[in-house]
């Protein structure tokens, strides 16, 4: 498939759609706290999205039964919210969020402790969004794409982390999953060549342990083969003639 470069209306269009699923997160962020149950947290997610006038991008996409997908501790990504399944002191968590709006799709991860956490853990989510910045960095037109991929994967690697080679990165705008696919870990050619106008879904994914990973019997959550803890921090981002504009954050850098 072609690699779709959006004009300057669609552009338009598409920041409305990544400037509240920004808001979105962070009103999610609050909810994070020992004893709340994940159903708690998409159900609020869902009602949040619709009263802003979105549609949750995830709920039913290829199936999956919720609008964000909840993951703690081993968990990589697609965790399926669940009433039995409450959060406690020390959990790792990401929460994985999308929302369809005038026709365009925005797509963005956090990860979050639980109360303070181990300082293993507290590095491991530093790295993550530390990965996504690395990577960002080469997000410029006239670089390659896999220079992102190489600056993710070795930056997680020089700290010790696994880097999730199963799951990856992608295009994304009028469908949510849209080309080029966006590997975490160092590639053996360039890729293609980043041009002004593509929107990009860049999200590292490592974990503490090795990086080895299951699919559950769900059909959808990703696990780490040791159990191990996970990390995931996504934004989407667009590729200008200068730097690159994170739509999915209301100021940089947060």
């Amino acid at each position: 498939m072609p690699i779709s470069i959006k004009s300057e209306r669609e552009i338009s269009l598409m920041r409305e759609s990544c400037r509240l699923l920004a808001i979105l997160h962070e009103e999610l962020a609050q909810l994070i706290r020992p004893g709340i149950n994940t159903a708690e947290i998409d159900e609020y997610g869902e009602k949040r999205i619709r009263e802003m006038g979105g549609v949750p991008s995830f709920l039913h996409y290829q199936g999956y039964p919720a609008s964000i997908c909840i993951s703690v501790n081993e968990e990589i990504v697609h965790g399926i919210p669940k009433r039995n399944k409450r959060l406690a002191e020390g959990d790792v968590v990401s929460l994985d969020a999308g929302i369809l709006k005038n026709g365009f799709h925005s797509d963005a991860a956090r990860t979050y402790i639980v109360g303070e956490g181990t300082e293993e853990a507290r590095t491991l989510l530093s790295t993550a969004e530390e990965c996504f910045w690395q990577g960002v960095s080469f997000a410029k037109a006239g670089h390659y794409l896999h220079e992102i991929s190489a600056a993710i994967g070795d930056l997680a690697e020089s700290r010790g982390f696994g880097v999730i080679h199963e799951l990856c990165g992608h295009g994304v705008g009028r469908d949510l999953h849209e080309d080029p696919a966006i590997p975490n870990y160092r590639q053996t050619t360039k890729g293609i060549r980043l041009r002004p106008g593509m929107t990009l879904a860049i999200e590292p994914m490592i974990c503490a342990g090795r990086r080895q990973v299951q699919r559950l019997s769900d059909g959808w959550t990703f696990v780490t083969a040791d159990r191990s803890p996970a990390a995931h921090y996504e934004n989407t981002v667009l590729i200008t003639e200068g730097e690159p504009e994170i739509l999915t954050l209301r100021s940089a850098g947060k």
